[in-house]
């Protein structure tokens, strides 16, 4: 039977009773049953929310998050976490070359050089970051 109350599972998870109405609201966490018209929780709760928030800080989204605790009542399984890592690092790398980029255009600018153009043939001939964003593309 569950017997925490919401009071008590935010205490207890280190979050404010409106998170947990917010997760449950959008699907984090399984909608609570009601005793007395007031949500009551099973003690595994906390584990869900640690998982939460353990995915929160390492930079997950929501939806992300979501998708990972889809139909698993306890801890998602390794599989689940090493996809998300890899897709996660995938979209970093891609920011990290566009922040290279811009790294690049800024130096040029404290340099007061003012033939932009001449850069743009050390740039390599296929750039879809430049093409997706138009960042660097319209300065060429």
């Amino acid at each position: 039977m569950p017997d925490l109350s919401i009071g008590e599972v935010a205490r207890r998870a280190g979050l404010r009773t409106s998170a947990i109405r917010y997760y449950e609201k959008v699907g984090l966490l399984p909608r609570a049953p009601r005793v007395s018209r007031q949500r009551r929780y099973e003690p595994q709760v906390l584990d869900r929310l640690a998982v939460v928030r353990f995915a929160q800080f390492v930079g997950l989204r929501l939806s992300e998050i979501k998708w990972l605790l889809n139909d698993v009542p306890g801890r998602p399984p390794p599989e689940r976490w090493r996809r998300l890592a890899q897709q996660r690092l995938t979209q970093l790398d891609a920011l990290m070359v566009e922040v290279g980029t811009i790294r690049e255009l800024q130096m040029t600018l404290d340099n007061k050089c003012p033939k932009l153009v001449e850069h743009g043939s050390r740039l390599p001939k296929e750039r879809r970051h430049v093409a997706r964003h138009g960042s660097m593309a319209t300065f060429l």
